[in-house]
C-alpha cells in the first residue's frame, strides 16, 4: 500500500492508540495529528486538496441494537471508502447513558468493526485505528448536552482552521423521541451558514396515515424536505437497488414486454425463519404488514409499476413516477389479503409483555396481499405481495413472470434447454439468502441477454446443479455484484454523497400510508390462520386468486380468535322491512357485495328480455366502493348493453374532481368496457359557462332521456341519503324537483358547491328498480327518523321515494341501522 517509510508509519501509530486515554483522543491537539495521519495515510497529493471541509457524523441511539449491528459497520465503511476524498471526519456517538458506561460500550462495539475482505490488512488496522481516535460518546438527555455537544463540533475545527462542509445526525431511537431531539437539533446543533444538515430517520415512520402525517408535520417544522433522508434499508439491497438502473440499460428489450400483454404475474417476496421473539413490544404494534410490506414492498413494487423517468438519477423526477404509480393502484380490500399468526406467537407475547392468559393477539405475522394497478401499462396484472416469520426459508426477491404463448412440437429431451420458447420466461432481482445466498439478477436465456454494468455486476458462467423456481440455474443468464455491500454501508454512502433518489420523501411515504391504511382498519379484527412454524406449514399459507381476490387454498376452517366477541358473520339481518319496503342489512363490506351481485343480476335480466339496460348513478361518496366492486369483481356484468346515467351532477366542470361524473369515470368508466355512446353525462357545462337557465342543460338531458329510455323508465336507479335527508341532489324545502311534470331540475345545495343538476323525484318514482344505499355511523339518525316518519318528502325528500309501479330496495349497513 505504501513504502517502506509508510510501514514504519503503520505500526507507529497503532501504538499511540494504546498508549493514549479515550478522554484524550478528541482534543484539538490530538485532532491535528490524526487529521495529519488520515492525510498521509490516504496518500493524497496536496493538503489543498484535503481542504474540501470537515464533516461531523453525529449518531443518536449509539449504543443501541441496529447501531451495534449494522450502523458503525458502515460508518467505518464510510471512513475506509472516502478517507482521501479530500474531506475530513469525526463521529460522535450519542445516548442517554451516562459518559463513562456509554463510552464503555460504544468502544467494545468499536473495537470489534470487521475490515473488509477487499481490504488490505494494513491499511485497515492504520484506518481502523484512527475512526477509534476520531470517535467520541456523548450524553444527550438535555438542551445543555446538545449546546455541549455543538461547541464540541466547532471548538477543534476552528482551532486548527478547517472548514466545516456538513453535518450528519442519524436517527438510530424511536419515533416518539424525533420531535424532542429534532427541536434540539434545530435550535443548538445546526452548522453554520454554507455547510449542508442531513437528518437521517429510521422507521416506522407512524402506524398509520393520521400519525404519519402527524410526525411529518412536526418534523418539518424543524427541517426542510432536503435535509430529510428517511432509510428504507431495503433500497440499500443490492439487487432491489439495480431495478431502476436495470429497467433503464435493458429499455430495448424491455418496451415491448414490459406491459399488461406479456406479464402474466409480479411477486414480491419476503420470507423469514425466524420468529419475533425479543421484538414482541414492537411487533405487537406493528405487525408484518406495517414492518414489511408497507415500506420495504411496496417501494420494490413502485420500481416495477412506475413509468420510467428520462433521467432515473434524478431524486425530482423518480418521485414524481412514483407517486403517479401511486394514483394508480386499486384500493385495497379485506378480501385483497390473507394472514396468519405462527402457533408460539400468542405465548411469546404474554410472556414478554406480561399479557393474562386468555390475551388473544390480533397481529398477523404473515400476510399475502394482491395488489392491481390501474394503469394503462399495468390493468389486469396481478401483484403478489408476501412476508412472514416462522417460514420454512429465508429469502427475498423480486420475480417478474412472463406469459407463454409457445407451443414446442419437438419433444422436451430433443430442445435446445438454455433458449427453448416452451420454458418460462421470467426476470428474478434476487435479494439475497435462500439457495444463491447472494444477491442476483437472474434473466431466462429464452428473454434476451441483459445490459449489465461491467464494473459492479459480473456474469456467473459456471454451471450449477441449483433450481430456481423451477428451472436449473444454467437457463439464466446470472450476474452477481462485483462486490457485495451491506445494504447500511450503500445507504450511509449515499447519504454522504447527498442522493437523495435512494430515500424515503414526505409524498412517497404518504402516499404509502394512505394506500395501505384503509386495509389495515378492514382486518384490525380479522380471524388469523395458525401456523406452526418452519417446514411443518406444508400447505397451509398457500394461498391463489379467485376473481380479483385472494384466499388460501387449504379449505380450512377459520377459527374466531376470541369467541365472545361478536365478529361480522355472527350478525343476521335484523327485519326484513324498512320504510314498507325489502330490506337488505350487513356490514358495509359484505353490504357491498350484494348490492353489487344483485345489480349484475337486474342488468343481466334486463338485457336478455329487452336488449339494454338504463342505470341512473347517484354521486356522492357511498357509491365509490359500490363503483370499485363492480370493477373489479363483476366481470359478466353487461357493460356493452348498459347506458351510464346521472341521477344528480354538481354544477362544476367535468374534469373537476368535485364532479360527480369524475369520481364515477375514476372508479367505474375507466374499468369497464361500456361503448362511449352508451355514457351519458348530465350537460352542466354548456357556453363556458355552468348551470345557467337560458342555456336549458335540464331540457337537454330530458330530451335524451325521452328519446333513449322507453317511457323515461329507468331499469334501475341507485340513490343515497344525507343526513339531512336530502337524496339525488334533492334538499329538503327545495322549490323544484320534489313534484311537479318536470323531471330534469336545477337545484341548490347547503354546502359547496352549491349549484346542482338532478332528477326530480316523480321521474325517479317511475323507475321499474330503485335502490337506496346507506352507509356509516353518521347516517344512523336519519335512517332511525326515515323509519318512523311517513311520506314527507318536502322535510325529507327521501321519504318521497316510491317507486310508483316499480321495486323499492334500501340497502343499509349495521353502523346506519343501529349506531
Amino acid at each position: 500500500m505504501v513504502d517502506r517509510k509508510g510501514q514504519t508509519l503503520i505500526h507507529a501509530i497503532p501504538q499511540l492508540a494504546f498508549n493514549s486515554s479515550w478522554t484524550d483522543l478528541f482534543s484539538p491537539k490530538m485532532l491535528s495529528r490524526v487529521l495529519c495521519t488520515v492525510l498521509f495515510v490516504g496518500a493524497l497529493p496536496s493538503l489543498a486538496e484535503a481542504s474540501q471541509g470537515h464533516i461531523s457524523v453525529v449518531l443518536l441511539g449509539a449504543t443501541g441494537d441496529l447501531a451495534r449491528k449494522y450502523l458503525w459497520q458502515g460508518l467505518f465503511q464510510l471512513y475506509l471508502d472516502q478517507v482521501s476524498s479530500g474531506h475530513s471526519f469525526t463521529f460522535h456517538g450519542a445516548a442517554l447513558k451516562a459518559l463513562e458506561p456509554g463510552q464503555m460500550l460504544m468502544f467494545d462495539v468499536l473495537k470489534k468493526l470487521s475490515c473488509p475482505p477487499d481490504e488490505s490488512p494494513n491499511r485497515c488496522a492504520v484506518l481502523k485505528d484512527q475512526f477509534l481516535k476520531l470517535s467520541q460518546y456523548h450524553q444527550l438527555k438535555t438542551a445543555e448536552n446538545y449546546t455541549m455537544l455543538n461547541r464540541e463540533i466547532e471548538t477543534p475545527l476552528r482551532q486548527e482552521g478547517l472548514k466545516e462542509a456538513g453535518r450528519i445526525f442519524y436517527f438510530s431511537v424511536p419515533p416518539f423521541a424525533y420531535t424532542e431531539i429534532a427541536r434540539h437539533i434545530n435550535s443548538s446543533c445546526r452548522p453554520p451558514p454554507g455547510a449542508w444538515l442531513r437528518v437521517v430517520l429510521e422507521k416506522p415512520f407512524g402506524h398509520d396515515l393520521q400519525s404519519a402525517q402527524q410526525l411529518a408535520a412536526e418534523l418539518t417544522s424543524f427541517f426542510r424536505e432536503e435535509e430529510m433522508y428517511r432509510v428504507d434499508h431495503y433500497l440499500g439491497k443490492q439487487a432491489v437497488a439495480h431495478i431502476l438502473p436495470f429497467r433503464d440499460q435493458n429499455r430495448q428489450f424491455l418496451d415491448p414486454i414490459w406491459n399488461r400483454h406479456h406479464v402474466e404475474r409480479v411477486e414480491v417476496v419476503l420470507k423469514e425463519t425466524v420468529d419475533a421473539k425479543g421484538r414482541i413490544s414492537f411487533y405487537e404494534q406493528y405487525g408484518v404488514i406495517r414492518d414489511v410490506l408497507q415500506n420495504h414492498l411496496t417501494e420494490a413494487l413502485m420500481f416495477l409499476t412506475m413509468e420510467l423517468p428520462a433521467n432515473v438519477s434524478r431524486a425530482e423526477e423518480v418521485l414524481q413516477c412514483k407517486l403517479q404509480a401511486f394514483q394508480s393502484l386499486w384500493g385495497l380490500e379485506k378480501n385483497s389479503a390473507v394472514l396468519g399468526q405462527y402457533q408460539a406467537y400468542a405465548s411469546q407475547v404474554q410472556e414478554e409483555l406480561q399479557k393474562a392468559q386468555d390475551y388473544i393477539s390480533t397481529t398477523p405475522t404473515f400476510a399475502g396481499v394482491l395488489v392491481h394497478s390501474g394503469s394503462l401499462r399495468w390493468e389486469g396484472v396481478p401483484f403478489l405481495l408476501a412476508s412472514g416469520k416462522a417460514l420454512d426459508e429465508r429469502v427475498g426477491y423480486v420475480r417478474v413472470l412472463f406469459k407463454n404463448r409457445a407451443y414446442c412440437t419437438q419433444s422436451e429431451t430433443l430442445r435446445d434447454a438454455g433458449h427453448s420458447q416452451c420454458k418460462a420466461k421470467q426476470i428474478i432481482f434476487y435479494i439475497g439468502h435462500g439457495a444463491l445466498n447472494t444477491p442476483a439478477v437472474l434473466v431466462s436465456r429464452n428473454l434476451f441477454r441483459p445490459i449489465m454494468p461491467e464494473g459492479s455486476w459480473r456474469e456467473e458462467v459456471g454451471q450449477s446443479d441449483l433450481l430456481i423456481f423451477g428451472q436449473p440455474l444454467s437457463d439464466y443468464y446470472v450476474y452477481v455484484p462485483v462486490k457485495e455491500r451491506d445494504a447500511y454501508s450503500v445507504l450511509i454512502s449515499n447519504i454522504y454523497h447527498g442522493r437523495k433518489d435512494f430515500f424515503i420523501t414526505t409524498e412517497n411515504l404518504l402516499a404509502s400510508w394512505a394506500f395501505w391504511t384503509p386495509l389495515l382498519n378492514s382486518i384490525s379484527n380479522q380471524p388469523l390462520r395458525l401456523y406452526p412454524g418452519g417446514v411443518e406449514n406444508q400447505h397451509l399459507l398457500d394461498f391463489e386468486m379467485v376473481s380479483g381476490e385472494v384466499a388460501f387454498t387449504m379449505a380450512e376452517p377459520l377459527e374466531l380468535l376470541n369467541p365472545t366477541r361478536l365478529m361480522p358473520s355472527d350478525f343476521r339481518t335484523i327485519q326484513s322491512k324498512f320504510r314498507q319496503s325489502p330490506l337488505v342489512s350487513a356490514w358495509s363490506e359484505d353490504l357491498i357485495s350484494q348490492l353489487a351481485s344483485d345489480m349484475e343480476k337486474a342488468a343481466s335480466r334486463t338485457v336478455a328480455s329487452s336488449g339494454q339496460f338504463h342505470l341512473a348513478l347517484s354521486g356522492g361518496s357511498s357509491p365509490v366502493v359500490l363503483f370499485q366492486r363492480l370493477a373489479r369483481h363483476h366481470y359478466a356484468f353487461p357493460w356493452k348493453h348498459t347506458h351510464i346515467w346521472l341521477v344528480d351532477e354538481r354544477c362544476v366542470p367535468l374534469t373537476d374532481t368535485e364532479s360527480n361524473f369524475f369520481t364515477l369515470h375514476n372508479h367505474l368508466l375507466q374499468s369497464v368496457r361500456v361503448p362511449y355512446f352508451n355514457v351519458h353525462p348530465m350537460p352542466v357545462h354548456l357556453n363556458q359557462r355552468l348551470c345557467v337557465e337560458e342555456d336549458r342543460g335540464t331540457e337537454l338531458y330530458a330530451k335524451e332521456i325521452m328519446a333513449l329510455v322507453a317511457n323515461a323508465s329507468f331499469d334501475l336507479v341507485l340513490l343515497g341519503v344525507g343526513t339531512d335527508g336530502h337524496t339525488a341532489s334533492l334538499f329538503p324545502h327545495s322549490e323544484d324537483g320534489l313534484e311537479g311534470a318536470q323531471t330534469v331540475v336545477l337545484t341548490e345545495s347547503p354546502v359547496k358547491p352549491h349549484q346542482r343538476m338532478s332528477l326530480s323525484l316523480p321521474l325517479i318514482n317511475k323507475a321499474r328498480r330503485v335502490f337506496v344505499l346507506v352507509l356509516g355511523k353518521g347516517k344512523h339518525d336519519i335512517t332511525t327518523l326515515l323509519s318512523r316518519v311517513g311520506r314527507e318528502p318536502r322535510k325529507w325528500p327521501a321519504s318521497g321515494v316510491s317507486p310508483s309501479s316499480g321495486q323499492l330496495v334500501w340497502y343499509v349497513d349495521y353502523e346506519a341501522l343501529l349506531g
